[in-house]
């Protein structure tokens, strides 16, 4: 966690590595870099935010790619973050943990890339009911939906990566 002078004044390549761990896409992260110093956490937030919704599809694939499926995070040290937003679905049950298993694989065949929902606060069930519903989006839909969720993921890590 960083504060947001700390973010203000860093070397641009650091700030960058902090801004990618909060969403992949390179682009964005090097956009906002350029666009300090924010002053206060609501500007660089903002401007994140503005930032994000501008991405072209290429960049929003890259940051979709760099999640891992739900209850399987990537290994500690690859998403600081995922483990802890995915905490409550890994302590499901085992019967829950493998239909979230079957569930993100029948996304991934239906819509090529992995199920993605902002995690935080969810229950294994919740995430589970949740990948089930929307295996019945058709893809414009479905797309509409995993970004809205890629966007709060971003939201979210940006808070805890930069503080006042």
């Amino acid at each position: 966690m960083w504060t947001l002078e700390a973010f203000d004044t860093a070397d641009a390549e650091d700030a960058v590595e902090v801004l990618t761990a909060c969403c992949a896409s390179r682009a964005w992260a090097e956009k906002l870099v350029s666009g300090r110093p924010y002053g206060t956490v609501a500007a660089l937030r903002a401007a994140a935010l503005a930032g994000f919704d501008e991405l072209p599809e290429t960049e929003l694939a890259v940051a979709h790619a760099a999640h891992a499926p739900i209850g399987k995070p990537k290994p500690a040290g690859q998403d600081q973050w995922s483990r802890g937003e995915q905490s409550r679905a890994l302590a499901a049950g085992e019967a829950v943990r493998d239909e979230l298993t079957a569930v993100n694989a029948a996304y991934e065949r239906r819509f090529g890339r992995v199920f993605l929902i902002c995690a935080t606060g969810l229950t294994g069930e919740e995430i589970l009911a949740e990948a089930q519903r929307r295996l019945g989006n058709d893809d414009a839909t479905e797309h509409r939906e995993a970004v809205a969720e890629l966007r709060k993921i971003v939201a979210l890590r940006l808070e805890k990566a930069v503080r006042p």
